[in-house]
């Protein structure tokens, strides 16, 4: 093997010879299309030069290489007159951008710009291979192949000359590297090597295109409701930056149906809508009575964030429904089981610890027994919450301040004004010992308008009313940790006492925001479980716990926590139900064990006070190895009629399973079910066959749902997916 570099060095007494043939070198990666001014490495087992007819010619294992563009042959020549290179014997080309291109000959001039090649087979960057019995290149752009052959899918490593699951033969196929299309002529869809489609003419983007205007894949499915349907998404590239996605889809039983999603980037954030409309032929949506067509029933989803400078940004999310029952019986995807949509404007800021935010929320009730009139408005809902630099002591001081104005167009309004101020000193000891005593005092200032009496509810009430909380706390924690050869264990006490009166919850001051309560272990060590400011926890309390947990050096653990909070007395505003509405409250905690990496375990439960029923229990367990995966959730709370209705919350116990079984390499079935071990009902079942590969995804998904609400009845619905990957 003789290198060119070499070639030099040895020819240097033989000036002109060296350079005529340097040059000759870089022409010839020049003709092959290699970037000018970087130097070309030029190998062969030799190397002649024809001066009379202008010819160079290399032979034997010949190598011409350009950092990441190279070629290979037995032979290439070089006519210098006519700028020709010409490549004969196992030829090989290695593209920067990844192709790899074999040929028998090939013959490029003109910087490549133009040539023909005879046997000609390509493995493009996306894994599709390509093969042609010649191919010709005119004006440097446009290659045009015959007799081709092209698919993404592997060949058999056992029999490569078995045919590949699908692959497209054409007489004729272009490939115009300005537009990045590449057309076929003449084509036939093949699988297994049978022809099953025939077309006179498609085409799809070539690799280097990651984004392309056309036909997706069309779906198909069948259902009780809907019956059957097929969609097919037309993607629409508007600008580089946005995209529309029209995705129509045909039912036999409710006609057709309009989908759209638009997306736009921006140089400062993002937004997004999505959307359907439809005009059913059979049912109205309120009274299940045959309309003909007489009304319009849709949604849409919208979401946008932009970012205004480096601390602040701003947004909304929008969503609405035509009726409360659209979004089910039409299975939107991730919005079919919601009972409430919100559409809300944000804007809010960061700035080191401090939080600044301003909202608003207007809700839509999907409940048949909600009027729509009493469901409030909030505009604006503004919240400021600052946090100090840490003193000389380590304390530091909080300030919190929440303004709210919230409007119905039937029942109660309220404006709030919220104020509160806090200090905080946390304190190690050199023993161990964790405290933190932390003081606040917080006021709260109402103007409200129609609000029921409890005791009368006819009786409404009406002006300014408000209240001061002040409040102290401390905490104590002592970590504790021992270890061993195999683990490590660790137990942590803590006790939080928290002083504050009693009598705070007027019943001036609706409650908007503040209706759920309930004690866990996630807010066990809470000075206030309320979920907003509309109410208040009251009084001298107490919670303790304990902590443990076991660390295995292996990545085993197993992690508890068991507590409960201690009052002096009973407060009326705690109802049933909660947790907290005894002296003495449930006990709450949870355990999370990992004992391999084979399971997962997850155990909550909330235990009545006095004789330790369970009254929340919650599991979530799942394991398996990566070819069996298996998760249960089971959820029970334990009803608890309240005195004013008995039938308000009663028990509700339910089981959620799923699994999924990677039957070999590309096979793979996916099942689950939900039901209502309570009412001794199933809500609903799916499965899924899965066969996917490198070129080729095939999915047949089937489940039933068997609730009824108005228009929305118990359905069967079987979906089917296909997708050639690399022309869909």
């Amino acid at each position: 093997m003789i290198s060119w570099r070499a070639l030099l060095i040895g020819l240097g007494a033989v000036g002109s010879l060296t350079v005529g043939l340097a040059l000759a070198a870089d022409d010839i990666g020049s003709t092959l299309g290699f970037k000018s001014g970087e130097p070309v490495l030029l190998t062969a087992n030799s190397l002649e030069r024809d001066d009379e007819r202008g010819l160079v010619t290399a032979t034997g294992d010949v190598e011409l290489s350009q950092v990441e563009h190279i070629v290979i042959a037995d032979t290439i020549v070089y006519n210098e007159r006519t700028n020709l290179v010409t490549a004969r014997g196992n030829v090989t080309m290695l593209e920067p951008s990844g192709n790899v291109v074999f040929a028998d000959s090939l013959e490029l001039k003109d910087d490549l710009r133009d040539g023909a090649i005879e046997a000609f087979r390509a493995k493009l960057t996306d894994g599709a291979r390509i093969a042609a019995s010649s191919a010709e290149r005119r004006n440097g752009n446009r290659t045009t192949m015959r007799n081709v052959v092209y698919s993404r899918c592997e060949l058999c490593p056992v029999d490569r000359e078995r045919a590949p699951l699908w692959q497209v033969k054409a007489k004729e196929v272009v490939h115009d590297e300005v537009s990045h299309d590449i057309a076929y002529y003449d084509a036939w869809l093949e699988f297994f090597g049978v022809p099953m489609l025939y077309t006179p003419y498609f085409e799809h983007a070539d690799p280097t295109v990651k984004r392309r205007s056309g036909f997706l894949f069309p779906s198909y499915g069948n259902s009780t409701t809907l019956g059957y349907s097929i969609t097919t998404p037309y993607y629409l590239v508007l600008e580089p930056w946005r995209d529309l996605t029209i995705e129509p889809t045909y039912t036999t039983n409710e006609g057709p149906v309009l989908g759209l999603q638009y997306r736009e980037e921006f140089a400062n954030g993002s937004l997004e809508f999505a959307g359907s409309v439809t005009r059913p032929e059979t049912q109205d949506a309120r009274f299940g009575t045959e309309i003909g067509g007489d009304i319009i029933r849709g949604h849409i989803i919208g979401y946008g964030q932009f970012d205004i400078d480096p601390i602040w940004r701003a947004g909304f999310l929008l969503e609405r429904s035509s009726d409360e029952t659209y979004l089910n019986r039409y299975r939107v995807s991730g919005l079919k089981s919601r009972r409430t949509l919100v559409t809300s404007p944000f804007a809010e800021g960061i700035d080191d610890r401090n939080y600044y935010g301003a909202t608003g929320y207007y809700f839509q009730s999907l409940d048949e027994f909600d009027d729509e009139a009493e469901v409030p408005v909030v505009l604006p809902l503004l919240d400021v919450n600052l946090i100090g630099d840490a003193g000389k002591l380590g304390g530091f001081y909080t300030f919190d301040a929440n303004g709210m104005a919230l409007f119905r167009e039937r029942g109660a309004d309220s404006r709030r004004l919220s104020l509160a101020g806090g200090w905080h000193l946390p304190y190690t000891s050199d023993d161990g010992h964790v405290l933190q005593l932390s003081a606040s005092l917080r006021g709260d200032l109402y103007h409200v308008d129609d609000v029921p009496d409890p005791d009368n509810p006819s009786n409404l009430k009406n002006g300014v009313t408000g209240r001061i909380v002040p409040e102290i706390a401390l905490e104590w924690r002592y970590p504790l940790i021992s270890r061993y050869d195999d683990f490590h264990l660790t137990v942590e006490p803590i006790v939080q006492g928290i002083l504050s009166p009693t009598g705070l919850n007027s019943e001036r001051i609706p409650n908007e925001d503040s209706q759920d309560l309930e004690l866990t272990d996630t807010n066990l060590f809470s000075s206030n479980r309320f979920a907003g400011l509309d109410r208040v926890e009251e009084g001298p309390r107490v919670n303790y716990g304990l902590k443990l947990g076991v660390f295995g050096t292996n990545g085993e653990r197993a992690t508890a926590l068991f507590g409960q909070t201690l009052r002096m007395r009973d407060e009326d505003n705690l109802v049933a139900g909660s947790g907290l509405d005894q002296t003495n409250s449930d006990f709450v905690g949870r355990l999370n064990l990992s004992p391999g990496p084979y399971l997962d375990l997850a155990y909550r439960f909330r235990l009545d006070g006095d004789d330790l029923t369970p009254r929340r229990t919650e599991i979530d367990a799942t394991g398996g190895p990566s070819f069996l995966r298996l998760s249960l959730t089971y959820h029970r709370v334990e009803g608890q009629p309240l005195a004013n209705d008995p039938t308000e919350f009663v028990t509700r116990e339910e089981i959620i399973a799923a699994g999924s079984l990677r039957l070999s390499q590309y096979w793979s079935i996916q099942a689950g079910g939900r039901r209502d071990l309570a009412e001794d009902r199933t809500i609903s079942i799916d499965g899924a066959l899965t066969y996917e590969d490198e070129c080729f995804l095939a999915s047949l998904r089937a489940g039933r749902t068997y609730n009824q609400t108005r228009d929305v009845e118990p359905d069967t619905s079987i979906m089917f997916t296909l997708l050639l990957k690399g022309i869909s």
